[in-house]
């Protein structure tokens, strides 16, 4: 249903706008500039701190445009000596207390106070108050503050206490005195940092990246989050070949998640320019031997060589965190080259059984934030899935949602359900059979009652509006079939039903579109004696025994510690590409630095080997033609081309085929698992840790050494004026001072 449309005048022109829209927005989207400091657009009104003032014709005094819906003839001025005379006197108010040390700030060149004094050239200062002195202090590893420099916007509160629902930090005190902190003074929260990125001024600032360099030295380029299947955009920024910081300011990127990243995102970029990567192609001559550096003309010839002599019995599995260029193009190796169907892609879930039984179309995430209902079966988004966790506990707090949650752990997510349905452990396949199937039986296996799932079908026949059903990861290939094949019945005629899966990887959707036909990486592994590997395994242990194996990575990794040739693979921002999100959005990654050392993007380094074998693919090393490629094969990616890329504001998305499906086998077939479950079992009952998969080491997060200590307790120092990696050993154990050493 479409919002009825209103006049507004502002400034002597009309506008027609939606009915109840927030002045301040309106204003900022016709293009007059409204200075504020407390509001942000995805945030409950704070109105702290009187910038936004604007005259509206019958009002008596001014009036803060962030807490004004626009009505009906509204008649709004934004400039006037009267309003600029109030705003530069809060202006005042804000610098009486507040360091002027701008120079030596992290924040300088991109600080919102900083702009908007600069804006109107000088400000009367007529105010002789002590400046505030304070000492810069750590709240975590990752997480500085200097709190001299806040203006109590209280923006980073907000931010903690609506996005993440963690309420890590708060304000303390009152008036003058009233500063930002922590409970014990230490942050033992997910360490998103979506507190650094909302603060105006430089009270909270990235650990990882303070005084390296000044904003506008870096070069900025807009990518794609390397970890989690959101597909949050991001902006990289290099100075001098190196990976200085990552940020989602709306600034440089206006992209589906807005200033909001998760802490692996934002911090966990270090693997780009580790000294760890793999620096020259390295050949092992015989079996026990060591891995030898090689140039990469005698890498290529070798690799085809040896790949002639095992013909069809050479397998092909690639990563879910490449590129859809890269794993299109060992697909194409595959087929192509050696003439085999044995290709696989080495992830946690297959989303073949999600995919091929779509009878609703995926959701946005923007759709997540403004749904009525959302069913959520299985998977734990705040660990894993974290924008779309975020847009969940929006939905519920700021937007009256019902949340169902359907899970064997009380997530921490169930804080925000209105239901909980706490099934037994790994009992997925008979909860599924008894809410699609209605089978009564299959309940009791589960561990719930029969009301429980009648409470879920009440809820969804009242919804009106957006109903979403979220499906885990962790579902086997049945239940993900009668959900996925069953949804389109939960729609109604004021209710839109729609889905959203929960992959793992960056790029696990693409992985599956690119690979339509594979096989599982066991099954591969099993009929190969000869293996071409796109990053890591899940298991290496599988390729032990295998004649010959090749491996494209960037770190020596147990499966390239298995290899007989590694080839240096580029990272994310070291080559151009896409990933697929988990909204179906096809999405760019942008090159930002050279490779380093003598790395090559993976698509490349396939191509190079098949040409080497007789089999040239047309590419001529342009990202652009393989992505061509993929659209001239992929039927979900007919007709795309980069340019329509180009803008994050408006994704492109991929068209998967939606109809209606039969289930049936697929229910009974967990009809039959949930038969076989036990009908007494213990219940988990403790809820995670924060962090328990978000902090955890894998190659890439290890590499940066904040991560370290997350992952090892994140022990609080003694002194929050030190770094902590001063005062810690990576483990988490203190140092010891050189004096006792």
């Amino acid at each position: 249903m479409s919002a009825e449309l209103i006049k507004v005048t502002i400034n002597g022109t009309e506008y027609e706008v939606d009915k109840g829209r927030r002045l301040i927005d309106v204003c900022h989207e016709n293009g007059y500039g409204i200075p504020s400091f407390c509001y942000y657009g995805d945030l409950e009104v704070q109105a702290s701190c009187r910038m936004c003032l604007v005259r509206i014709d019958k009002m008596p005094k001014l009036q803060t445009s962030c807490t004004i819906s626009c009505t009906d003839g509204m008649v709004v001025t934004t400039t006037s000596e009267e309003i600029e005379k109030a705003q530069r006197s809060m202006g005042e108010f804000l610098l009486a207390n507040h360091p002027l040390d701008c120079p030596v700030c992290d924040r300088g060149g991109e600080c919102e106070l900083q702009e908007v004094i600069f804006d109107w050239g000088d400000v009367e200062e007529r105010f002789a108050e002590n400046k505030n002195a304070k000492a810069e202090k750590y709240l975590s590893p990752i997480v500085a503050n200097d709190p001299q420099r806040c203006i109590v916007c209280k923006r980073c509160t907000r931010v903690c206490h609506e996005w993440m629902g963690e309420d890590a930090i708060e304000a303390g005190n009152r008036g003058a005195n009233t500063v930002i902190g922590t409970y014990g003074g230490w942050l033992n929260c997910s360490q998103c940092g979506n507190c650094i990125e909302v603060c105006p001024t430089g009270t909270l600032l990235d650990g990882t990246y303070r005084h390296e360099t000044r904003p506008w030295e870096l070069d900025q380029t807009v990518s794609t989050d390397p970890y989690g299947s959101d597909g949050m955009q991001i902006s990289i920024g290099t100075r001098g070949g190196k990976v200085h910081r990552v940020v989602a300011r709306d600034r440089y990127v206006n992209g589906l998640n807005g200033e909001f990243l998760d802490v692996k995102a934002r911090f966990a970029h270090d693997f780009v320019c580790s000294a760890d990567r793999v620096k020259t192609p390295m050949i092992r001559y015989k079996k026990g031997g060591k891995l030898i550096p090689a140039t990469w003309d005698d890498a290529i010839a070798h690799v085809a060589a040896k790949f002639r002599e095992f013909g069809k019995n050479v397998g092909v599995v690639a990563s879910p965190r490449l590129s859809n260029e890269a794993v299109f193009t060992l697909k194409r190796f595959a087929q192509e080259v050696v003439k085999s169907d044995s290709y696989a892609v080495s992830d946690v879930a297959d989303q073949a059984p999600f995919f091929n039984n779509l009878s609703a179309p995926l959701c946005t995430h923007k759709e997540i934030r403004y749904a009525t209902t959302i069913l959520l079966v299985g998977g734990e988004p705040e660990e894993e899935q974290s924008f779309t966790a975020k847009q969940i506990r929006q939905a519920v707090r700021n937007g009256g949602a019902k949340l169902i949650v359907v899970n064997d752990t009380p997530i921490r997510l169930v804080s925000s359900a209105s239901q909980f349905v706490h099934i037994n452990p790994c009992s997925y396949d008979a909860f599924v059979a008894a809410f699609i199937g209605g089978d009564k039986s299959a309940a009791k296996k589960a561990g719930i009652d029969a009301k429980e799932i009648d409470a879920i079908r009440k809820t969804i026949d009242e919804t009106e509006g957006e109903f979403i059903l979220m499906v885990g990861g962790e579902l086997s290939a049945n239940a993900q079939a009668a959900l996925a094949g069953t949804a389109s019945k939960f729609g109604g005629e004021n209710r839109r039903a729609l889905l959203h899966p929960l992959p793992r990887y960056n790029n696990s959707v693409g992985a599956h579109d690119m690979t339509a036909g594979r096989k599982s990486v066991e099954e591969v592994a099993k009929d190969a004696r000869a293996l071409l590997i796109g990053g890591s395994l899940q298991n290496a242990s599988i390729i032990d025994g295998k004649d010959f194996v090749v491996v494209q990575e960037l770190f020596l990794t147990d499966t390239t510690l298995r290899a007989d040739v590694v080839l240096p693979a580029a990272s994310f921002a070291e080559a151009d590409g896409t990933f697929t999100n988990n909204s179906g959005y096809v999405q760019r990654v942008r090159q930002a630095l050279e490779p380093l050392n003598q790395a090559k993007a993976d698509w490349m380094i396939t191509s190079l080997i098949a040409r080497e074998m007789g089999v040239d693919f047309g590419y001529n090393f342009a990202a652009t033609a393989v992505f061509k490629a993929i659209a001239d094969s992929v039927a979900a990616y007919e007709g795309l081309r980069y340019p329509h890329l180009k803008d994050e504001s408006r994704p492109a998305s991929a068209k998967y085929e939606i109809a209606d499906r039969d289930v049936a086998d697929a229910l009974k077939a967990l009809s039959e698992s949930a038969a076989s479950l036990p009908d007494e079992t213990e219940k988990i009952s403790e809820t995670p840790k924060i962090g328990h998969k978000l902090h955890r080491l894998t190659t890439m997060t290890s590499k940066t050494p904040q991560f370290h200590l997350l992952a090892n307790g994140n022990p609080k120092p003694d002194s929050l004026f030190v770094s902590p990696l001063v005062q810690f050993n990576l483990d988490g154990t203190k140092r010891e001072s050189e004096a006792a050493a």
